[in-house]
């Protein structure tokens, strides 16, 4: 009973703010004052700074700035500055991207879409600079660059959606706006105009992905905290040679499912699931009105869906898409 006392009062011991390591070159002071936060301290370590941006952090900031503000200010202006309404509205205000007449021009008139576009643009430069700004201080910690590569493939749905895909389609119009419900009603309207989304395999791919990324990194947390009394938490030792912690995780797994992973492999099934997710998902997204027109015709000609009995009489004309 008093090992299980003191499993639960123990006092985790803390040392001084960790100012970061000092790096012999390519580097830069750090911003902020180091300070631990007790409730943030209560889930885990909380240390607050410094922060390290150095040139590419600093200007990714700059233009993601410029977004926002763009966005802000026409979101502002739609509802004639009025800040009660713009904080009671702002969940449904929107900025448009350019109406289909503009096609893909380069820079449309502002209030005809252009700003939509300026603000894409700054964003755009802002997160890839973020990226550049990962994968340069990974590097220079002598780290894998997992980090930069994951976030690369969110990156990629992005473009997608903003980009990538407009640009196959000729029209700016086809992007995502800017706003909470409205890219939420674009997402609803999209999936009806090509023929329910849920049909498109790639997107099955991309939730099947999503769940069980969620699914296994909190299997994971939840074995770690559990075997954590046995030094679980030092996965890196447990790794390299394995002891009773990760014995009794595998154990568990294997008395509960019938398969466990192991305290290195755990890591790289929800590295890829997560991966997967947006990546998949981009594909889904890409292929949707470039190659296939309706996804339901698709599913049925493939033999994936059964055709509805008498209520899309005639959708099977090629002309409809069936064909695709």
């Amino acid at each position: 009973m008093a090992e299980y006392q003191n499993i639960f009062t123990r006092v985790q011991v803390r040392a001084a703010p960790e100012l970061g390591v000092d790096l012999p070159r390519h580097d830069s002071d750090r911003a902020g004052k180091p300070f631990f936060a007790y409730w943030i301290g209560w889930l885990g370590n909380a240390q607050i700074g410094p922060i390290y941006l150095g040139w590419t952090g600093i200007v990714s900031l700059l233009f993601g700035f410029a977004a926002i503000e763009i966005i802000g200010l026409n979101m502002a202006a739609s509802v004639n500055w009025d800040p009660i309404e713009f904080v009671r509205q702002l969940p449904w205000l929107a900025l448009e991207p350019p109406p289909p007449e503009y096609g893909f021009a380069f820079l449309p008139p502002l209030s005809e879409g252009g700003w939509w576009v300026m603000a894409g643009f700054f964003l755009t430069i802002s997160i890839l600079l973020w990226w550049v700004r990962t994968y340069r201080r990974a590097r220079a910690l002598g780290m894998g660059t997992h980090v930069a590569w994951a976030f690369a493939s969110a990156i990629f749905l992005f473009l997608v959606l903003g980009f990538i895909r407009p640009a196959l389609m000729g029209s700016w119009a086809e992007a995502v706006p800017f706003g909470i419900f409205p890219h939420l009603d674009w997402t609803t309207a999209f999936s009806l105009r090509y023929g329910n989304l849920h049909y498109n395999p790639f997107h099955a791919l991309s939730i099947v992905f999503l769940y069980g990324s969620v699914l296994l990194f909190a299997m994971h947390g939840a074995t770690i905290l559990a075997v954590s009394r046995l030094g679980g938490e030092r996965e890196i030792e447990q790794v390299t040679d394995r002891g009773t912690a990760s014995e009794r995780a595998a154990l568990f797994w294997r008395w509960t499912m019938g398969f466990n992973a192991t305290m290195e492999s755990i890591h790289r099934w929800a590295w890829w699931f997560a991966v997967l997710t947006p990546l998949t998902g981009g594909i889904g997204i890409l292929l949707t009105g470039t190659v296939v027109d309706n996804w339901y015709l698709w599913s049925v000609k493939h033999g994936v869906a059964p055709p509805y009995p008498d209520v899309f009489q005639g959708m099977g004309d090629p002309a409809m898409g069936a064909g695709q």
